[in-house]
Order: structure tokens, then sequence, then C-alpha cells
């Protein structure tokens, strides 16, 4: 399934205490049970005015339903093309069943 990041605009984000960033974690898996599993969130980041978020669905507009059901804002959801890390800087090794990053899924 596709992986989606969402850019989420919210000023003061960084300063939310636990207690606040517990509720809308809550309010969020409340919304994504009842979307059912066609939608999932990976992780998210928060940062000082932003949440960035990943989540997997089968488009983004199942991404944007999320974020009207929520009241959260989904300034800007981005399809992931690959995913990159340190490891795909190193020579593949000779030997099979090596576990390396790669850019796809």
């Amino acid at each position: 399934m596709p992986k989606y990041v969402i850019e989420r605009e919210i000023p003061g984000a960084g300063s939310l205490t636990d207690e606040e960033l517990r509720e809308i974690t809550r309010r969020s898996c409340c919304v994504l049970d009842e979307m059912g599993p066609r939608i999932q969130w990976i992780e998210s980041y928060v940062t000082d005015d932003k949440i960035y978020c990943l989540y997997s669905a089968p488009d983004a507009g199942v991404i944007q339903e999320h974020a009207r059901r929520t009241g959260f804002p989904a300034n800007r959801v981005s399809e992931v093309r690959a995913v990159i890390g340190p490891k795909i800087a190193k020579p593949r090794s000779e030997g099979p069943g090596e576990d390396e990053e790669t850019g796809t899924d």
C-alpha cells in the first residue's frame, strides 16, 4: 500500500503538553478505527509549528478524509516515492539474504 507524508501546520505544536498530544493521538486513533484497515498511521514527528505524519493508505483521498473527520489540517499530502538511508550508501554484500534499505516498497 502506498505511504504518504502529511504536513500539518499547527502553530505552537512543539509546545503542546503530553496530555494535549495524547488527546490528539486518541482522536486520530478513534477515526482510524472507524475508517478500518484501509488507512494506517505509522508515526509522526512534532516540530515547532508543524507535525509531519507518515501513513499508509490506498490514495491521498483517504488521507484527506481522515483529516476532515479529525479536524486536523493536512496542508500537504505527498506520496512517498522512495525510502533511503545510510545503508544504501554501502556497496552490496555478496551474501544472499542481506537485508538492505532500498528505494521502494
